[in-house]
C-alpha cells in the first residue's frame, strides 16, 4: 500500500525511490509485524485471559503439560494481524500471489478460529469434527489451486515439478496431476504445522525458518538475473511472495517473544493450520514444493508418527511410539520439554541448510 504513496513522494524527492527495493520493503514488513506483535501481544494475552480463552489439556497427554491448562490460546490471530498489516503495508497489491497468499492464510486462520472456539465454548469438546475441518481444508485448498492453475502466466514453469539439486530437470504436471499435488502440498503443509504444535515454541521457529527460506527462494525464483545465474525456475510476480515471507517471520518471532517455555499463550489452531497453509502455498508459487519437503522434515516427521502409530496399532493393537505426535514420545522417554524444543529447531537449522544449497548445488 504504501508502495503507491513512495512513487508518488518520488515526484518531489528522489531518495524515496529507495522504497521501490523489494529488499527493503521485505525487511520493513518483518519490522512491522513484529513490533505490532510486541506491542499487541501483553494487551491480546491480556484480554484473553480475562476473557478465559484457555487452553483445556487432553487427560491422555503427558503429566506435564497438566500445569498449562488454563493457558490463554488462539494467539494465532496476533500472528495473523501482524501478517496482514505488514504485508498490506509493503507489498505491491497488483500482484496476484500477494492476494492469494493472504486470502488462504487467513481463509485457514478462520478454520483454525472455529475449532478453538468449539472447543472454548464448550467444556471439554474436541471442536470441529475431523471430517468437517478436513472438508472446508479441502474447499479453500482446491480453491487456491484452481486460482493459481487459470491464472498462471507461464503455464511451462508454473505446472512443473522442479526436481532439486538437478540442473533444468523439471517435470511438467498435467491438469488433474497439478491440480491433485498442490493440494495435497498445501493441505499437508497445513496440517503438519498444526500436528507440530504441541510444545511451547516447538512449532513457530520452525515455522520463521522454513518461511524465511522460502522468501530467500521467492526472491530469487521471481528475478530474471538470479534464477538465470542459479538455474531455477522463473516465476514472474513471485518476488512480492518474499514480502510476505517476512512478515510471516516478524509475526512469528514476536509471537515466539510470548510463546517460548514456559508459554504466556499457545497460537492454537488458529495459527498452526494458517500458518502452514502460508508455507505450502508460497512453496508452490515458487516451485520448491520438493525443498519443503526437505526444509520442512520436523513438521514430516511429525506427521508420519502419527500416521505410523495409526496403521500400526489398528493392524497389529501394538504402538510404536509411546505417544504420538513424535515429540510427546521423546517427553514420555525423560527428555525435558525445552531439550526436545530446541532439539528440533535445531534439526531445521540443518534441514533448511540443506533445502538453501539447492540453490547451488545443481
Amino acid at each position: 500500500m504504501l508502495i503507491y504513496l513512495t512513487e508518488y513522494l518520488t515526484r518531489f524527492h528522489t531518495g524515496f525511490n529507495v522504497f521501490n527495493y523489494l529488499t527493503l520493503r521485505a525487511i520493513l514488513g518483518a519490522l512491522t509485524a513484529l513490533v505490532l506483535s510486541f506491542a499487541m501481544g501483553p494487551l491480546f494475552i491480556k484480554n484473553l485471559s480475562s476473557r478465559r480463552v484457555g487452553q483445556s489439556i487432553r487427560e491422555l497427554g503427558p503429566e506435564t503439560h497438566l500445569p498449562k491448562a488454563g493457558t490463554p490460546t488462539m494467539g494465532g490471530a496476533l500472528i495473523l494481524a501482524s501478517i496482514l498489516v505488514g504485508t498490506l503495508l509493503w507489498a505491491n497489491l497488483s500482484n496476484r500471489f500477494v492476494w492469494i497468499a493472504l486470502c488462504v492464510t487467513l481463509a485457514f486462520g478462520i478454520i483454525g478460529f472455529v475449532d478453538d472456539y468449539k472447543k472454548l465454548a464448550v467444556n471439554g469438546a474436541e471442536g470441529l469434527r475431523p471430517s468437517t475441518k478436513f472438508f472446508w481444508q479441502s474447499v479453500v485448498g482446491f480453491s487456491a489451486v484452481l486460482v493459481l492453475y487459470m491464472t498462471a502466466e507461464n503455464p511451462t514453469v508454473e505446472h512443473a515439478l522442479l526436481i532439486p539439486y538437478f540442473p533444468n530437470l523439471m517435470i511438467p504436471l498435467s491438469g488433474i496431476v497439478y491440480v491433485g499435488f498442490t493440494y495435497l502440498v498445501i493441505v499437508g503443509s497445513s496440517n503438519g504445522v498444526n500436528l507440530t504444535d504441541g510444545l511451547d515454541g516447538l512449532a513457530i521457529m520452525p515455522t520463521v525458518l522454513v518461511g524465511s527460506a522460502l522468501g530467500v527462494f521467492a526472491y530469487a525464483g521471481g528475478n530474471v538475473m538470479f534464477s538465470s545465474y542459479l538455474g531455477i525456475p522463473y516465476v514472474s510476480g513471485a518476488g512480492e511472495m518474499l514480502v510476505f515471507c517476512a512478515a510471516l517471520a516478524g509475526a512469528g518471532l514476536g509471537f515466539l517473544w510470548f510463546n517460548t517455555y514456559p508459554a504466556q499463550v499457545f497460537m492454537g489452531d488458529t495459527g498452526a493450520l494458517a500458518l502452514g497453509a502460508a508455507l505450502g502455498l508460497v512453496a508452490v508459487i515458487v516451485r520448491q514444493e520438493l525443498v519443503l519437503l526437505i526444509m520442512g522434515g520436523v513438521f514430516v516427521i511429525e506427521t508420519a508418527s502419527v500416521i505410523i502409530q495409526v496403521a500400526s496399532y489398528k493392524m497389529t493393537g501394538r504402538r510404536i511410539f509411546r505417544m504420538a505426535p513424535l515429540h510427546h514420545h521423546f517427553e514420555l522417554k525423560g527428555w525435558a520439554e525445552p531439550k526436545v524444543i530446541v532439539r528440533f529447531w535445531i534439526i531445521t537449522v540443518i534441514l533448511v541448510l540443506i533445502g538453501l544449497a539447492s540453490l547451488k548445488i545443481r
